[in-house]
């Protein structure tokens, strides 16, 4: 994702969930499905976008990733949440109701 496309998409006003993932990683691939569970669920209320910390260095640099998965909640441009590791489904929804309201 070019680095102004990204600054755009996080920008919305509905929350953006940002998955920084590699390709070699298992646990990122564990965390693809539950990610797509929370897509259908919630639809339209919520933005995911995979950002491939190999091919996107300086986004993962900005905001210090150091391992994945690292997802990142943001609304209007604003962190709002940060977490490491693999979660489940609910934990994932919660958070994403529970920050963006």
């Amino acid at each position: 994702m070019e680095k102004s496309n990204f600054k755009d998409t996080i920008h919305s006003e509905n929350p953006v969930l940002v998955d920084f993932f590699a390709t070699w990683c298992g646990p990122c691939q564990m965390l693809t499905p539950v990610l797509q569970q929370v897509k259908d669920r919630l639809g339209k209320r919520v933005t995911i976008i995979k950002i491939d910390v190999d091919k996107n260095v300086k986004i993962a640099a900005k905001y210090k990733v150091r391992g994945v998965p690292t997802l990142l909640l943001f609304q209007n441009g604003k962190q709002l949440w940060r977490q490491s590791g693999v979660l489940s489904t609910d934990e994932i929804i919660n958070v994403i109701l529970e920050k963006s309201n």
